[in-house]
């Protein structure tokens, strides 16, 4: 198996990663860079990063590992990594590492929500921009937060027909919101609202039903609509990755990675930044890189205004976006919960915990790993062990891949 060493790894290339990579190779440090995604950019430049950035790949000191995924870890300072391009193991070892791991977003399920057609918000934009044809096809967008305005506004500039943004969140709550964003960002969503003049948007509400034979036909609504469409876009608001900080020891908080000022996680040598250490947007994820990159640099990282912003900004989301407890009740006892092993509502209601359920039923035990039911049975049952503590490998891998590993690697088998 191929070794690589460097002074830093930065596992993500979003915003986070960019802006924490950008500042390491300014001030002479080797950089090893992790992603899955083809080219940085992450989910928010999916299709490729601003100018100013696109130059980054090519700046001395930097190795950058496209196409790559962490499979397993040995120890703080050492990642068992998978080149899905190759199909080949990679151990890649550093002093420290940065996590800047993102966020997925939340799923929840109702009847009719495995239908082909019916995907998550932030997925549908992705398949858009990685050029899926949305020109003339319907589509509806539903759930809550500001994610589901970005994702029509990329797919009405794709010629998509938005027939509706569905928003669950209250009036009130959406004008509480708006009232305290910051200028910047006020003057953001109002161009974003004129971009999407003419598509209706209707808070308060939220899909009840999404049906069809063979895949998606429409959509049925909870003040009474009913509207016909191809697709179906749904999102409730996003859940940092977690996954590959939990098996490295780090310390959670609130679902998220914990992290000092100085963006130093619980276990010495490890930095987050992002989405990982909390929802809170673009500008937070870039302020944070830096900060952790200067903190990686051993210089020392002062609080901002910036920052404090950034934060208010994820705690506003987190309180006007706030799920209402309807949405909780939609799935009935034949309603899929767990996609990957056809686990419904039903065979789950008699366990009493995410560890009964998985010794009941085969529930998070598919591709996934618990990432979408976990969260899922933590809405619906409050099980606070879903979905596990997460073990090697963290992702699907095939057998031949881990006969590559060096029998050495104690975490890297499964």
């Amino acid at each position: 198996m191929k070794r690589l060493q460097a002074d830093v790894l930065v596992v993500g290339a979003g915003p986070a990663g960019m802006a924490a990579v950008r500042a390491l190779l300014k001030a002479g440090r080797q950089v090893i860079w992790i992603d899955k995604q083809d080219r940085p950019g992450g989910q928010i430049w999916r299709g490729g990063p601003p100018p100013a950035w696109q130059h980054m790949p090519d700046l001395p000191g930097l190795t950058l590992l496209a196409s790559h995924v962490v499979i397993a870890a040995d120890g703080p300072s050492a990642l068992v990594l998978h080149d899905t391009a190759q199909d080949l193991a990679l151990r890649v070892e550093a002093p420290q590492l940065l996590l800047a791991t993102g966020a997925r977003e939340r799923m929840l399920p109702f009847p009719g929500w495995t239908l082909p057609g019916v995907i998550g918000a932030g997925g549908l934009q992705a398949l858009v921009k990685g050029g899926w044809p949305v020109a003339r096809k319907r589509v509806v967008l539903a759930g809550s937060g500001p994610l589901l305005l970005a994702a029509a506004d990329t797919l009405k500039a794709s010629g998509g027909q938005v027939l509706a943004v569905i928003e669950q969140a209250h009036p009130v709550a959406l004008a509480g919101f708006a009232a305290r964003l910051p200028l910047s960002k006020v003057a953001q969503a109002l161009n974003l609202r004129w971009r999407l003049r003419g598509t209706p948007y209707l808070h308060g509400a939220w899909v009840q039903k999404a049906y069809g034979e063979a895949r998606l036909e429409g959509v049925s609504l909870s003040n009474g609509q009913q509207l016909a469409c191809e697709a179906l876009g749904i999102g409730f608001g996003l859940l940092p990755n977690t996954e590959l900080a939990a098996l490295l020891g780090c310390a959670l908080r609130d679902g998220a990675i914990s992290v000092d000022v100085q963006m130093q996680t619980s276990v010495k040598g490890i930095f987050a930044a992002g989405e990982c250490t909390g929802i809170g947007g673009v500008e937070k994820s870039m302020l944070e890189g830096a900060r952790a990159a200067q903190a990686m640099l051993g210089r020392t990282a002062s609080r901002t205004r910036q920052h404090a912003q950034a934060l208010a900004f994820g705690r506003a989301l987190q309180s006007s976006f706030d799920l209402r407890p309807e949405l909780l009740k939609l799935a009935d006892a034949r309603t899929l919960v767990c996609r990957c092993e056809d686990v419904n509502l039903g065979e789950l209601k008699g366990c009493s915990s995410w560890r009964d359920a998985k010794l009941q039923t085969r529930c998070g035990m598919g591709a996934c790993q618990g990432r979408v039911c976990g969260g899922i049975a933590n809405e619906l049952f409050g099980w606070r062990d879903a979905p596990g503590l997460p073990r090697a490998p963290l992702q699907p891998v095939p057998i031949h891949v881990l006969l590559q590993l060096d029998e050495g690697c104690g975490q890297s088998a499964p």
